[in-house]
């Protein structure tokens, strides 16, 4: 418990650190953020606003990594952090298009996909020939696993950590809340690796605890720092990838609910419009901004999503209690 704490602690003090030299860094290349012109007008303020924050976070988790070796042959740490890597070097291309061509879109939404699927697939590929992915498929709450075939639990495994990828990529839509919500998901995983006995699996969000903490500093509003896709959609494959290296993905469900219902909403969003051809089911999606329509705060959307987050993640401990003991 100790190495972990420290890895937190470590992990906080690398983000602030890193964030005061990183920031007039990205202010001197003008790397700013373009606010999107289907978004909401009231953003506009925040364009210019330093992207690429994520790297801070980043760099912090792979120092306290590179420190810390396994004590056992348990690589899946350092698995996880591989694919989390991969999936926020797309982001990290998605943000320099942005950046070097001044638009509010970088890489095509299918060039994004088929770039996270191939990743997906070989971290799958590599967890199950390592013997950690078992491809039984662990049901919360009633503690029993299910056998899937590994060609299909690998494919439909791959849909599941593109979509968490994007759908906590899709939830960086207000100042600190993608990194709030995550926040409590990554103490569940943290305390789940550690009382299944993963210490080394547990460092890796220990350390991105402690890093978001100090993150958190930058980013909550008013933001002086974006994260970017390039930190989205790395938080997003530490989601995803946890879960599948604890070998209990449909526990996805609860710990990233914030992240299925901002998808969601999205999703309703765009097949009402079509179908009532221009009617809105919401006054805008994803839902944080349908509540700023509202009259919400960002701090207040934030405190109330990250608590839902939270709540969320209790009950997810409580699922997999018979699992965990």
């Amino acid at each position: 418990m100790t190495r972990i704490v420290v890895t937190a602690l470590t992990g906080c003090v690398l983000s602030a650190v890193l964030g005061r030299f990183l920031l007039p860094v990205l202010r001197a290349l003008k790397a700013g953020q373009s606010i999107r012109s289907i978004g909401p007008t009231w953003h506009n303020s925040k364009a210019g606003t330093p992207l690429m924050g994520g790297l801070m976070f980043i760099a912090s988790v792979v120092i306290c990594l590179a420190v810390n070796l396994p004590t056992t042959y348990d690589y899946s740490a350092f698995y996880a952090l591989g694919v989390s890597l991969c999936f926020g070097m797309v982001g990290f291309l998605d943000d320099l298009c942005k950046v070097r061509f001044k638009r509010d879109l970088g890489l095509t939404a299918l060039q994004k996909i088929l770039l996270q699927m191939a990743v997906s697939a070989i971290y799958l590929y590599v967890l199950y020939k390592e013997g950690i992915l078992s491809c039984d498929l662990y049901v919360p709450f009633f503690n029993v696993s299910f056998p899937v075939h590994p060609m299909l639990y690998i494919f439909f495994a791959m849909f599941v950590m593109v979509g968490c990828d994007n759908a906590v990529n899709l939830t960086d839509g207000v100042d600190g809340l993608s990194s709030s919500v995550t926040l409590p998901v990554m103490i569940f995983f943290t305390g789940a690796a550690y009382t299944m006995g993963r210490e080394d699996l547990a460092l890796l969000p220990a350390a991105l605890v402690g890093a978001l903490i100090a993150y958190l500093f930058y980013n909550f509003h008013p933001a002086k720092v974006f994260m970017g896709d390039t930190g989205s959609l790395f938080l997003g494959g530490v989601v995803c990838s946890m879960a599948f290296a604890l070998d209990m993905p449909l526990v996805l469900i609860l710990v990233g609910f914030v992240y299925i219902v901002e998808t969601l909403s999205d999703i309703i969003q765009i097949v009402y419009f079509k179908a009532t051809h221009g009617k809105r089911f919401f006054k805008m999606a994803p839902l944080h901004h349908h509540f700023e329509k509202c009259g919400w705060k960002e701090e207040k959307i934030v405190f109330v999503f990250a608590g839902v987050s939270t709540l969320m993640c209790l009950l997810a401990w409580y699922g997999i209690a018979g699992k965990i003991r």
